[in-house]
């Protein structure tokens, strides 16, 4: 961006181009006002009857899924929730050691 140089009013390098009086002049506002309604979407034209995309291929139908062992799956269950609430008792046991240590060492 240039600055203008010379003697000009500042508003200068604003101004539209163009030469004569009308330069001068506020641009001409429309009487009509604007309309602000949705027209809706352009028209489409819809498919012929009965079409379909082109199939390839063939998927093959679902294989049947094996039987599940129920009395396994709870034993693993209570494997796990066992594993769960040994880890969660032992950070426990550790926070209570972190904090008993903290407390004593603010006290003494």
């Amino acid at each position: 961006m240039t600055t203008p140089s010379g003697g000009s009013i500042p508003d200068d390098y604003w101004r539209r181009p163009g030469g004569g009086d009308d330069a001068d002049q506020p641009p001409v506002v429309s009487s009509t006002p604007p309309t602000n309604e949705y027209a809706g979407p352009p028209p489409s034209v819809p498919p012929p009857a009965g079409w379909r995309p082109p199939v390839h291929l063939e998927a093959a139908p679902p294989r049947r899924l094996p039987p599940q062992n129920l009395a396994d799956l709870d034993a693993a269950e209570q494997r796990s929730q066992r594993l769960t609430y040994g880890f969660g008792a032992a950070a426990g046991v550790v926070l209570v050691v972190l904090v008993c240590l903290l407390c004593s060492r603010v006290i003494f």
